[in-house]
């Protein structure tokens, strides 16, 4: 259904035509329309169909349409939903409409919540669901499989059982669920599968190192274990993938220079989007007022070579391109443990000799157009052509290697002082490589043009 039909159709219509659509299509449609219907919507479908749509990491707002249910539809909406999404609904929520919420919940619903929400949302434990699994390790796959049929939720999947040992509960053991269908119904769980030290993270494990598990030993679903090794719950990979979704646009946001939106683009009003953009945009305003100030600063040398200022922001892109590169790939080898704090001076010895490389054959390219313009009659560089085309291919030279220096180490220096390297934006390092481009470029024109243009 489109949106124009959604809202021209009563809520008694629209329910009709969700009631056979896929979850994330159901999710797709409340999007579309506004809160105050959306929630009229909710609380009209039938309830499994609701809470399936309300699972579903689509679906905007979620927050917005609980101030507008019901208390008792609410409260047993929440009771119903995944943990970690419960989890993730009770982080957004208003705080009027979560006091309202909170004494409708039963005992249980609550003590889920505060197991989770006991944990930020960027570890494990935040983003984890209690629903898993577990049996003692003498247990047989016949009798796990009882239990699995007599106590599983019917849209919640199981991935595999966690054996335990019979008298402390610490994990000793994960059989996935081949494994279980396809063993002897007679077999005891510790006997299942090949016996290994279950892969495992502790609750304050942050999620990024938590996908980097789930990637490199191909899991669908790691353990929360405690001290003990006592299991708190699981993070599966469908969650996970969610979980990096949102946190790659949150970092793809930074490195342009915008604050995490909180809505889609198309939904998010005229005065949020200002004041996620304003911050940033003034920030680097004023840090490019430096770039005037260097200018000024070398005012003289501009007004005996005026030719000097067609070239500068040639200069000026060119190391704010070659830092941008720097700070993406340090980013990302960062993200995937690739390398580490300790690694920033092979780092360093690195992308100086691919700065020098990069910036020379620019240099070349910088150099060969003003001799092939000067050459051709299309442009007059003046009597000291050839001396500004080595101005030019030897500042080029020095800008890119800062360039890309400054913009592999800025990362290192951000996670060093605790803050996310992705703040290293491209927009803040071609701000930075701007300034001291300017001042590289100026200082060798003036060492290569002393005596004749300067």
């Amino acid at each position: 259904m489109d949106e124009r039909r959604l809202r021209k159709q009563d809520t008694a219509g629209v329910v009709v035509a969700l009631e056979g659509a896929h979850d994330a299509d159901v999710a797709g449609a409340l999007n579309a329309i506004p809160p105050e219907a959306a929630a009229r919507v909710l609380g009209a479908l039938p309830f499994e169909l609701a809470v399936r749509a309300l699972n579903q990491p689509e679906l905007d707002r979620r927050a917005r349409l609980f101030a507008h249910l019901p208390i008792e539809r609410a409260a047993a909406l929440v009771a119903a939903m995944s943990d970690d999404q419960r989890a993730d609904l009770f982080r957004e929520l208003p705080g009027p409409v979560r006091a309202r919420l909170l004494p409708a919940i039963d005992p249980a619903t609550k003590e889920s919540l505060r197991a989770i929400l006991g944990y930020p949302a960027t570890t494990a434990g935040g983003i984890m669901t209690t629903e898993h699994v577990e049996a003692p390790g003498d247990w047989t796959a016949g009798r796990a499989l009882a239990h699995i049929r007599a106590a599983g939720h019917p849209h919640r999947p199981v991935y595999a059982v966690y054996v335990l040992d019979p008298l402390d509960r610490r994990l000793l053991h994960v059989v996935t669920l081949r494994e279980l269908v396809m063993a002897d119904p007679d077999r005891v769980l510790l006997e299942i599968g090949d016996r290994r030290t279950p892969v495992t993270v502790g609750p304050w494990t942050d999620r990024e190192e938590a996908a980097r598990l789930i990637a490199r030993y191909d899991l669908l679903a790691v353990p929360v274990v405690d001290e003990g090794g006592h299991v708190l719950g699981i993070v599966t990979v469908d969650d996970m993938i969610d979980t990096m979704i949102k946190e790659q646009t949150e970092d793809l946001h930074k490195l342009g220079g915008v604050e995490n939106l909180d809505e889609p683009y198309t939904r998010i009003g005229f005065g949020a989007m200002i004041k996620k953009r304003a911050g940033w945009l003034c920030a680097l305003f004023l840090s490019e007022m430096l770039t005037a100030t260097a200018m000024q600063h070398f005012e003289g040398e501009l007004s005996r070579a005026l030719v000097l200022t067609l070239f500068i922001p040639l200069v000026m892109s060119s190391g704010g391109n070659s830092g941008s590169q720097a700070t993406s790939l340090i980013i990302r080898a960062l993200a995937l443990h690739e390398i580490g704090l300790r690694d920033w001076w092979r780092i360093a010895l690195r992308e100086l000799p691919a700065g020098f490389t990069l910036g020379s054959i620019l240099g070349v390219i910088g150099v060969a157009r003003i001799a092939v313009w000067q050459l051709l009659g299309v442009y007059d560089y003046g009597t000291h052509w050839p001396l500004v085309a080595a101005t030019v291919g030897l500042a080029l030279v020095g800008v890119v290697m800062f360039g890309s220096l400054a913009g592999s180490m800025l990362p290192f220096l951000l996670r060093r002082i605790g803050f996310d390297p992705a703040s290293a934006s491209a927009p803040f390092v071609a701000t930075l490589v701007d300034v001291t481009g300017l001042i590289i470029y100026f200082t060798v024109a003036y060492l290569v043009l002393r005596g004749t243009l300067l």
